[in-house]
């Protein structure tokens, strides 16, 4: 019955968006509310279970969304992606210039978280699109795949570096053989994949796209390359600081304060304000000006993001993702592939990654251990099980959505089809290693 429920309110909330052409965060906040009551959330409890949920999403992401879409305004209006684009066409020429845009994608995407990682590509990305002439999809999304990718499979991001400790698998080793298993899935999700797209109608936001430029008007290609992946140095920087040895308290607590992402971003726009702003003539109205139309921009994006986090945050307090857990468990199968196919089912109902993972993590782990599983592979599993079936209730979905400007159903046939490409060709990687060490 319960996943009968879920079913009924993610089909809802489609039907809301897509049929009715309601706004979706209004049609969030009814669905969420909805399915709170409909799973047995306490009335009282149900307003507080959705607060949170916004809360939580947006108290993560509002920081780097918005001072990241200022610094991708800033990147665009100074002539910095113009020149960027520019480089990496000469580079990679055009018929290479996705596989310019995934090994980018890939390098900042170790480091950085997603959200991050989305914000300070996009820019670019445009910018080739716009100068180009080439398809939005075609040129996004491969770059998009690294990203998740290196979000769901590789530590030190959130979901499993968790997992390697609850698993009490080896950092290295897991890191090692997650990138043997992304890069086929990087591949094959990304450029493979998006070549299929390239007929999908996408006209991106114009936020981060300007005018074209002389090239005396244009910044040097070291300030426009260095400006615009200044948070991904910082943020490197912070971390190799963070794990050398022998380090005093005192420094310990200023690198973690340093490569907090709201700090590195906000220094980032600091800087750049002076790099491609005040350095380049722009006078300080002027630069602020560029800043407040950048706010506006992303607003409407902000609360829907917003409202997926009420919906994930409804279905976690309901107990879902336990219940479907414990239903699982006791299936008779690979472990490696069950680790998987629980991460994958509690991601499609509650929409995060990170709590499909940790979720995941708790019931497979005594099967694990009485199967004598590589704990190393399991972390991968359970990881790419965590990307499978991306929709409506994950906020990935709707930045990809709005920032491209596309309608439910190219998203799906985009976006939510390429996140289960990387799954199951992730899954494929683990089991093939499994039968090789």
């Amino acid at each position: 019955m319960t996943i009968i429920i879920v079913l009924s309110c993610i089909l809802l909330l489609i039907i809301l968006v897509s049929a009715f052409r309601i706004n979706a965060f209004i049609s969030f906040l009814v669905v969420s509310i909805l399915a709170g009551i409909l799973l047995g959330i306490p009335l009282n409890k149900v307003a507080a279970s959705v607060e949170k949920g916004i809360g939580d999403v947006l108290g993560s992401l509002v920081v780097i969304l918005t001072v990241g879409a200022m610094m991708g305004k800033l990147v665009a209006q100074s002539g910095a992606a113009q020149r960027i684009a520019s480089s990496m066409m000469q580079l990679c020429g055009e018929k290479y210039i996705q596989w310019g845009v995934v090994a980018t994608g890939f390098l900042i995407g170790i480091p950085l978280f997603y959200g991050i990682g989305f914000v300070l590509m996009i820019p670019l990305i445009f910018s080739i699109v716009y100068k180009y002439k080439l398809p939005a999809i075609y040129i996004g999304l491969p770059m998009l795949a690294a990203l998740s990718v290196t979000h769901g499979f590789l530590p030190p991001h959130p979901s499993p570096s968790a997992l390697v400790i609850q698993f009490n698998a080896n950092m290295g080793l897991t890191l090692l053989y997650g990138l043997i298993v992304a890069v086929p899935a990087i591949i094959i999700g990304g450029p493979i994949f998006s070549r299929m797209l390239k007929n999908i109608p996408s006209a991106p936001l114009t936020t981060f796209v300007s005018a074209d430029k002389s090239e005396a008007e244009l910044p040097g290609a070291f300030n426009s390359f260095f400006t615009a992946l200044l948070p991904v140095l910082l943020l490197i920087g912070a971390t190799v600081f963070t794990l050398s040895e022998n380090q005093d308290t005192a420094t310990a607590r200023f690198f973690a304060f340093a490569g907090s992402p709201t700090i590195v971003m906000l220094v980032a726009l600091i800087i750049s304000t002076f790099t491609l702003g005040i350095f380049q003539g722009k006078k300080m109205p002027e630069i602020m000006n560029i800043y407040a139309e950048a706010i506006k921009d992303v607003a409407l994006i902000l609360l829907i993001i917003g409202g997926s986090g009420a919906l994930k945050q409804v279905l976690v307090d309901s107990g879902v993702n336990g219940q479907i857990a414990m239903l699982l468990k006791d299936w008779d199968m690979q472990p490696l592939f069950l680790g998987w196919l629980i991460a994958a089912i509690i991601r499609f109902c509650v929409g995060s990654a990170t709590v499909a993972g940790l979720t995941t993590a708790g019931i497979i782990l005594p099967l694990m251990v009485s199967a004598q599983v590589n704990p190393n592979l399991m972390v991968l599993a359970v990881g790419a099980g965590s990307l499978m079936f991306s929709h409506v209730n994950d906020a990935g979905f709707w930045m990809f959505k709005e920032y491209f400007n596309l309608n439910m159903k190219d998203t799906f046939k985009s976006w939510a089809a390429m996140e289960s490409i990387v799954g199951i060709v992730g899954l494929a990687g683990v089991l093939l290693l499994n039968q090789l060490i």
